[in-house]
C-alpha cells in the first residue's frame, strides 16, 4: 500500500496553516533547480525584495530562513543574546511564554511582564522592567496566536531604545494581514511563517534583522550558540558578494513563499488589510445571533485570528465534539483554546486566502446546522 493515500481538501479556518492559493501550489509543481544556481540566487533576491515591503523595513538581512516561524523566533534571541546578558520578555499568551524560554536556555537572565491571556501588555509596566533590568534586547508579540491580542508597539519599543536595549518581534500571525512597521517602529529583529496570513505551506520563516542587530552579531564574544542559525554564517549564503554554501535550501518552498509573495504586492497591504477587517466583520455579526462573543477588546482585536468565547449551546453538546463535527461532516477546522483557555474558546482564522466572505459564510451556515 502506498504511504500516500489520498487526503480529504479542508477549509482551514483554525490558527494556521491556512488553504494556499492555486497559483502557490502551482508554483511548488516547477522544476528544481540547484541552491546555488544563479537563477534561484536571483529569485532569492527579489523575494527578499518583497519582505522588505510586507515587513516595512530596508533591511539588508531580511530573508526566508530555512525553517518554521519557532525556528525564526530563536535565530533572533540566540543572536541577539550571550549567556548571562539580561532580556524583558512580555507574556500575555503562548508565544511571549515560548520567548522566555527560548532565552532562558540560550543561558540570558530572564525577566518577565506578564499580563492576563486576551489582553495586552501595558507598556508602562514593560518600560519600568526595562529601566530597571536594563537589558541587552526587549521581545514581545506583535500578534499574539494563543488569544488574538494585537499588541500595541511603538511605546514598549520606544523605551527599549531610550535604554539602548534591542527589540525583538513575533509578527508570524500579523505579517500581511495588518501593518507591520519595523523600521518606523525601530524594530531590531522580526520573524513570521509561511502559513498564517501569506497563505503557503508551512516550512519557511521570513525574518529581518537591522544594522544594528547585525553589527552586534558581528562583536559577539561567544559564538551562537545555534550553528544552523548563526546569521554570520547566514548571510554568506543570503547577501554574500561570493555565495557561500551554508545549507540546502528548500526550493520548492521557496517557489511557493516567492508566489505568495507576489499576489500580496499585487492586491496590496492596505486592500488586503481591509480585506481581513471585512472579513471578521462578517464574521463575528454572524456569530453573535448564535451566541459567541469575542475575548478581545475591539480596539486590540487581531480580524486574522478570532479569539471567540463559546456560547452555552456549544458547551452543552461539548465544545471537542461540535469542532469534530464541523471537520468530520462540513470538512471545516477551527482551533480550540490553549491554556487557560482551553474549552472556553475557539480560534477562527481568516488568514490570506481565508478572508474572504464566502468562507465566513461556509462556517456560519455549517454551525447553524450543528446547532439548531
Amino acid at each position: 500500500m502506498p504511504i500516500l493515500q489520498p487526503l480529504s481538501e479542508r477549509l482551514l479556518l483554525g490558527p494556521g496553516p491556512s488553504n494556499a492559493h492555486a497559483s502557490v501550489l502551482e508554483a511548488m509543481s516547477r522544476p528544481l533547480v540547484g541552491h546555488l544556481d544563479p537563477e534561484f540566487i536571483s529569485l532569492l533576491e527579489r523575494l527578499k525584495e518583497g519582505l522588505r515591503t510586507l515587513f516595512g523595513t530596508s533591511n539588508a538581512m531580511t530573508l526566508p530562513l530555512s525553517a518554521t516561524g519557532s525556528a525564526g523566533m530563536e535565530a533572533a534571541l540566540v543572536n541577539l543574546l550571550e549567556r548571562g546578558d539580561r532580556i524583558v520578555v512580555g507574556v500575555n499568551g503562548v508565544f511571549g511564554g515560548r520567548m522566555a524560554e527560548v532565552a532562558r536556555r540560550a543561558g540570558a537572565e530572564v525577566t518577565t511582564v506578564e499580563a492576563d491571556w486576551g489582553h495586552t501588555l501595558d507598556a508602562s509596566e514593560m518600560a519600568e522592567a526595562i529601566e530597571r533590568v536594563r537589558p541587552r534586547v526587549v521581545s514581545f508579540v506583535h500578534a499574539e496566536t494563543s488569544t488574538g491580542v494585537c499588541q500595541p508597539v511603538e511605546e514598549i519599543a520606544r523605551a527599549a531604545r531610550e535604554a539602548d536595549a534591542m527589540v525583538v518581534l513575533d509578527c508570524v500571525t500579523s505579517l500581511a494581514g495588518r501593518p507591520v512597521e519595523l523600521d518606523a517602529w525601530g524594530i531590531d529583529a522580526a520573524y513570521s511563517g509561511s502559513q498564517k496570513c501569506l497563505s503557503c505551506p508551512p516550512g519557511l520563516s521570513p525574518v529581518s534583522f537591522s544594522d544594528r542587530a547585525i553589527d552586534f552579531v558581528g562583536k559577539r564574544e561567544t559564538s551562537v550558540q545555534s550553528w544552523f542559525l548563526d546569521l554570520s554564517l547566514l548571510a554568506n549564503y543570503y547577501g554574500g558578494a561570493q555565495r557561500v554554501y551554508h545549507h540546502t535550501a528548500p526550493i520548492t518552498a521557496t517557489y511557493g513563499l516567492a508566489a505568495g509573495v507576489d499576489l500580496v504586492l499585487e492586491e496590496g497591504l492596505e486592500a488586503r488589510y481591509a480585506r481581513h477587517e471585512a472579513a471578521s466583520k462578517r464574521l463575528l455579526e454572524g456569530l453573535d445571533a448564535l451566541g459567541f462573543e469575542p475575548l478581545v477588546a475591539e480596539s486590540n482585536r487581531l480580524p486574522m485570528l478570532n479569539a471567540l468565547r463559546l456560547p452555552e449551546r456549544v458547551h452543552s453538546i461539548g465544545e471537542a465534539p461540535v469542532r469534530a463535527r464541523l471537520l468530520d461532516e462540513f470538512g471545516i477546522e477551527v482551533g480550540a483554546g490553549l491554556g487557560p483557555l482551553a474549552g472556553e474558546i475557539w480560534r477562527v482564522g481568516l488568514m490570506g486566502e481565508n478572508a474572504r466572505p464566502e468562507t465566513v459564510d461556509r462556517l456560519l451556515e455549517a454551525l447553524r446546522k450543528i446547532l439548531d
